[in-house]
């Protein structure tokens, strides 16, 4: 399941930075792939304005830390090479581009203009998170180098957590009517016989099918098509980022547009969404925690109306000598992967060849290959994910084989978590440090996801020795036992572990979605905190608290569920949780108990008594302000 810019996969040839002309202390990208980069001071910079004293990043703690000392501009790979195969390249069906803002250019509208947010990248990633934002009430500028949607398929499966994210953004409806459900996964020996089927179910705990195939520039459209509608968000094609420059109390985003014109923007904080090749990642002097596994693949997408052997899901053959995935994507396309030798290179035949155990198309029959592409897989994760108010997500931060599909749920995840933080931190008066527990909640979660994509590639490609023989022997032998494939295929993305934003016997643990008689239980929720109670009634010390954060009052009887929340709540042994804006469980009273448990961990970081920013839409909810929809 191998994505550009979403799992973890480079694709030979194609660059992740972009052009850029420089400016004084700034980087120098090449305008064309393959120029020479002169070297240079770093993307990032930290400055002090003349006589000014520069704002510790967290109230008590040290000043930010600084940039590295000059830094050479990093260089992109080789030079794109062409998709290339037998058959015509088509782009893939689906919404027509999204213009950028009407009016003046960016240099023009952001002259002068300062923003609570600037996105770097205006991928899934970097969509989302602006959406998300969006949805808080925090403004946001998403500024892209390219002018328009990457048009060939990169990443084709998500998780219903993702599904639930973007049903938090509005576009679940439209992303159901161009995806498909999948049954889950199969373990093929060399014959192709099952060795193991992990199944994952049509409702999952969040609400959505467990698994769904998709076409990533058509859901790239769709949420680009729901950016428009945002007044909160802008995004800018055609925009190179030149240079980061933190100054007192904000950075200072430089760069150029498609003429080449010069322009900044201000913000208190920028997010790089900018790939695997991040060049704010890499300005920063941000290294990588190297996870050993590197292998070269091969990505063939087709189209194809003949008859394809598949069981609706997707195969992984743990065949050392032909390690290969299949899935079906839509109503006529397929994905391959297979690891190639480095002097492989097939043509019509080849592909043909290749493709055979699945299908056989007659004589004259179409068989129309979209796409090859050659892919590094690599696993690794950035040292840190956070430098000074520069921030990492998707794959700036971490790096996945895709052999477990969870390359772009790794970045839609590093959505969520951050957005309602820097809103909490922009516009609730939050202490600032509640913005360091997104690195400590989601980098130890993407390394768990990691390691498991690793061990299902090492599965797949450990060795040809008789000790490997008898490791796949070992794991058929036990995902025979009654039980282990249907637990495993339970979900792979394990509960955030215990922290100060994840305490309790819940806490860490989404808090599940029910279907409903009406409506849907997000909806229920709101995009706040939420209050969700078993109790016949709130402690006294409950209400004031549920008001300080705005948390809605959600009971957990009567909503039209069968009893499922209350039932979920007394197995995890509690009276009520209280459910953070993404989903998570925040804490738990226990049965009997009167507060909760560690409410002294995170109260302080939610609630600093410091005046609301007034740079966040006021038309969003303040969560200072208590509301209820449900009594």
């Amino acid at each position: 399941m191998s994505e550009e810019d979403g799992e973890g996969g480079s694709p030979r040839g194609r660059t992740g930075d972009g052009a850029a002309v420089r400016e004084p202390g700034a980087v120098e990208t090449p305008r064309e792939p393959g120029a020479e980069t002169p070297r240079g001071p770093g993307l990032v910079e930290t400055v002090s304005e003349p006589g000014t004293i520069e704002t510790p990043h967290e109230p008590g703690a040290t000043k930010p830390p600084h940039a590295p000392g000059p830094v050479e501009a990093p260089r992109g790979p080789a030079p794109v090479e062409a998709p290339h195969g037998p058959g015509p390249v088509k782009a893939p069906r689906g919404p027509g581009p999204v213009g950028a803002p009407r009016g003046p250019g960016p240099v023009d509208a952001l002259r002068g203009r300062s923003v609570p947010v600037v996105i770097v990248g205006a991928g899934p990633v970097g969509v989302t998170t602006a959406l998300l934002l969006a949805r808080y009430g925090v403004r946001s500028v998403v500024l892209e180098r390219h002018r328009d949607v990457y048009p060939l398929p990169r990443a084709v499966a998500t998780d219903d957590e993702v599904c639930r994210i973007l049903q938090a953004v509005g576009v679940y409806e439209s992303f159901a009517a161009v995806s498909r459900p999948a049954r889950g996964l199969r373990l093929l020996d060399a014959g192709h016989d099952v060795i193991a089927e992990f199944r994952r179910t049509e409702r999952g705990a969040h609400g959505f099918a467990q698994t769904r195939m998709f076409d990533q520039p058509v859901l790239e459209r769709l949420l680009r098509d729901a950016l428009t509608d945002r007044r909160e968000a802008e995004l800018w094609g055609g925009v190179e980022v030149v240079s980061v420059q933190e100054e007192e109390g904000g950075s200072r985003v430089r760069f150029h547009d498609a003429a080449g014109r010069a322009g900044e923007v201000r913000a208190s904080y920028v997010l790089a969404c900018d790939g695997a090749g991040s060049p704010l990642r890499e300005a920063c002097g941000i290294g990588f925690e190297d996870l050993r596994f590197e292998e070269s693949w091969t990505v063939l997408d087709v189209r194809t109306p003949a008859a394809v052997r598949t069981w609706e899901g997707v195969d992984q053959v743990c065949d050392p000598r032909r390690p290969a995935t299949f899935m079906r994507i839509g109503e006529d396309r397929y994905r391959w992967e297979f690891r190639l030798g480095a002097d492989e290179d097939p043509d019509e035949a080849g592909v043909r060849a290749l493709v055979a155990p699945w299908v056989e198309p007659a004589p004259g029959e179409e068989f129309e290959v979209l796409r090859t592409a050659r892919y590094t897989f690599r696993a690794r994760l950035a040292e840190r994910w956070r430098h000074g108010r520069v921030f990492l997500l998707g794959d700036a931060a971490h790096q996945t084989p895709p052999f477990v599909g969870q390359g772009l749920c790794a970045g839609m995840r590093d959505a969520a978590n951050l957005s309602w933080k820097l809103a909490r931190v922009l516009g609730g008066g939050a202490d600032e440090r509640l913005l360091d527990t997104y690195e400590s909640e989601r980098r130890p979660h993407a390394r768990k996801l990691i390691l498991a994509a690793v061990a299902t590639g090492w599965a797949m490609t450990g060795g040809q020795d008789r000790a490997a023989a008898l490791r796949r022997a070992a794991v058929g032998a036990v995902c025979r036992v009654p039980g282990v494939t249907r637990l495993a295929g339970n979900g792979l993305a394990p509960p955030l572990r215990r922290g100060v934003l994840s305490a309790g016997r819940l806490g860490g643990r989404f808090c599940p979605q029910p279907g409903m008689r009406d409506g849907t239980f997000d909806d229920v929720l709101g995009p706040s905190f939420a209050l969700v109670s078993g109790a016949p009634a709130l402690t006294p010390a409950l209400r004031p608290l549920a008001a300080a954060l705005g948390a809605r009052l959600v009971p957990a009887h009567g909503l039209g569920d069968g009893g499922a929340l209350a039932a979920w709540l007394r197995a995890g042994g509690a009276d009520a949780v209280l459910v953070r804006p993404d989903r998570v469980v925040l804490d738990a009273v226990p049965r009997g108990g009167r507060e909760f448990t560690g409410i002294a961990g995170w109260a302080p970081l939610l609630r600093t008594g410091r005046a609301a920013r007034t740079d966040v839409d006021a038309r969003a909810p303040s969560p200072a302000e208590p509301f209820s929809l449900i009594h």
